[in-house]
């Protein structure tokens, strides 16, 4: 059974522990804010539980406390930063701030940040732009962390380098955050911590044999995540990290071949304005006529109804608002454990 606190006391509680390790309150608000909320859709690996790593790093200088990007390039509908390991939150929203700028008067706009901090869950800033009655388009890659083979190898080379897509509708926003591998990094450390096994052989060994057991991936041994698509149709997770790689790395002109094992991203934020294409109006037409089609789908045998992307975690964060956010028995141990560090009092 989960305890359940209140959002607004665990954004605050979050806040007043990177404001002790004197995070300025715009950057530590903004971190707080993304944390939470991305426990609020129910993305609970890439919530509060991410706030332990998080301190750490800023205590260790692998996350930067203070400061503004640097612009490498600026064109009228483009940028690019350097972001200097700033909190990954607090950049994307800035870089949304901007895209969104821009957007409202070239129809689109676009901001490739390198070295940014780990920026949490993708969905939560989907959502963010969806309200806006824009659609974001936000890539990720981690240049230090390599965990996915390429299909048909078995050494990491990739990182799950997730992508994102949120748009709106005449109801909630359609929201899409994928990985391109078939899982991510936080479920498999957590189920190897746990002694759990994924749902299928989702991971291969180091001699390309396929697995459910996480522990593969754990120091000795080197084993790896499959792209998304699995032993059979993995070819196409593959192209798709590769892609996401020229949208980052290559634009941003930071990756992989560029030294260093800390926590952190290169990310590609796009925002784009339906009213500068056919209008908002048909945009949310066609777009409702899918939504509707969706729905009306015969469902398979133990479902009840087809779901759209994010309609499910959208569900969830109306009902945690008004009941309480739902934190996991060894989440909330870490957190108190935080407490205890830098007498900060957890919430009730």
């Amino acid at each position: 059974m989960s305890d359940r606190y209140a959002a607004g006391a665990l954004t605050a509680y979050a806040t007043a522990l990177l404001r002790a390790l004197d995070m300025p309150q715009d950057k530590a608000q903004a971190v707080a804010d993304v944390l939470v909320e991305a426990d609020l859709l129910g993305h609970d690996t890439h919530g509060l539980a991410l706030l332990p790593t998080y301190l750490e790093d800023v205590e260790a200088g692998r996350m930067t406390r203070e400061g503004e990007p640097v612009v490498v390039n600026d064109r009228p509908a483009v940028v690019t930063w350097n972001g200097l390991r700033l909190p990954g939150p607090w950049l994307v929203l800035r870089g949304i701030e901007e895209a969104t700028k821009r957007a409202t008067v070239y129809g689109t706009a676009t901001v490739s940040i390198r070295r940014s901090y780990h920026i949490g869950c993708l969905a939560v800033y989907a959502r963010r732009v969806a309200m806006q009655k824009l659609v974001l388009l936000l890539y990720s890659s981690a240049p230090a962390g390599g965990s996915v083979a390429p299909f048909g190898g078995t050494k990491a080379l990739f990182s799950p380098s997730p992508l994102a897509i949120g748009f709106p509708t005449g109801g909630d926003p359609v929201l899409v955050d994928v990985s391109t591998s078939i899982t991510t990094n936080n479920l498999t450390a957590r189920l190897q911590r746990e002694g759990g096994r994924l749902p299928g052989p989702w991971l291969i060994d180091e001699e390309g044999r396929p697995t459910d057991d996480p522990a593969v991936l754990a120091a000795p041994r080197t084993g790896t995540i499959l792209p998304l698509g699995g032993l059979d149709t993995g070819h196409k997770g593959y192209g798709l990290s590769l892609m996401v790689e020229a949208l980052t790395a290559g634009l941003a002109g930071h990756g992989r071949s560029d030294p260093g094992g800390r926590l952190g991203a290169t990310l590609l934020i796009q925002v784009i304005d339906p009213a500068a294409f056919s209008g908002l109006d048909e945009f949310r037409s066609q777009m409702d006529w899918i939504v509707d089609a969706c729905h009306a789908n015969p469902p398979a045998v133990g479902k009840d109804q087809v779901r759209l992307p994010g309609e499910r975690g959208l569900k969830l964060m109306r009902e945690q608002l008004r009941d309480g956010v739902a934190l996991k028995p060894s989440i909330v141990a870490n957190l108190r454990r935080l407490s205890e560090r830098y007498g900060v009092a957890f919430p009730r």
